[in-house]
């Protein structure tokens, strides 16, 4: 009977946070972020690369912007004719700009972002608690096999079948679902770790990087009963997120070196 209960939670868990991975559509920028028509005429019709970034400087001054292109311009997208949000990226698979993307994922089929982060990495999680379930079940059949208790021939596949698939999925998943925990401990997206945002002084990694309380917030909020439901629950809008430099500017005591090495930074901060 416990097996069965353990069995069948994992199972709504995995289904259900897998639901939420698929059909949670991507967020993409509001309103505010779209460039007027006239501004879109005004910049198309402008031949001076230099002109035209003044122009993006001048419609993005009231945005809370702070992420450059690596020429230190205003991000913009050409495709969506809008102002990119810190963060934000168009994915070419949905053909959308969409906040704070991470990476389109062919396992659920959909882009992975903001509104669906939460769920990708419980997804990940459960999956890997539900493969690890079936193979240890599993496992004492194959010990049967091993010393030859087990006698029927279709019963010897089913479980070596089983065992080998529940095995493999759970070293894939391991090492994926590590990867994305080392990510939010470091509040980056898989798009910055490879590539790291650029601010007005330059590429920074950790610029987002609060410390590793307040990355996990951000990415499961501040209800700690919410965290392992795939219920919506990170912080902010997906518009802006809380840079380490502004951070320091308030408060002076954070600017000390040693307290950052305590956070699990290895950078110095702007």
């Amino acid at each position: 009977v416990a097996y069965l209960v353990i069995f069948h939670i994992l199972f709504v868990l995995f289904v259900w946070t897998y639901w939420k991975s698929i059909f949670t559509l991507p967020v993409q920028p509001g309103k505010k972020y779209h460039i007027s028509y006239a501004d879109q005429e005004r910049y198309e019709n402008e031949e001076r690369p230099e002109v035209q970034r003044q122009i993006l400087a001048e419609i993005a001054r009231k945005l809370p912007v702070y992420t450059r292109t690596g020429s230190g311009g205003i991000r913009f997208c050409d495709r969506c004719q809008l102002i990119k949000p810190d963060r934000c990226h168009h994915c070419s698979v949905c053909a959308i700009c969409v906040l704070k993307m991470d990476h389109h994922c062919p396992w659920v089929n959909n882009c992975i972002g903001f509104s669906n982060y939460k769920f990708f990495l419980l997804f990940l999680a459960y999956s890997l608690l539900y493969c690890l379930y079936i193979a240890a079940t599993v496992f004492k059949y194959f010990i049967k096999y091993w010393t030859g208790e087990l006698t029927n021939g279709r019963s010897k596949f089913h479980v070596l079948f089983l065992l080998f698939v529940a095995v493999m999925f759970f070293v894939s998943l391991m090492f994926l679902f590590g990867y994305h925990c080392w990510l939010v401990s470091r509040n980056r997206s898989t798009l910055e770790a490879f590539s790291a945002p650029v601010f007005q002084n330059g590429p920074d990694k950790n610029g987002f990087n609060l410390g590793f309380v307040k990355n996990l917030q951000q990415v499961f909020g501040e209800e700690k009963k919410l965290w392992l439901l795939p219920i919506a629950s990170s912080q902010g809008d997906g518009h802006f997120f809380p840079l380490r430099a502004l951070c320091e500017a308030q408060n002076p005591l954070l600017a000390n070196e040693e307290q950052w090495e305590d956070d699990g930074i290895d950078e110095e901060p702007h």
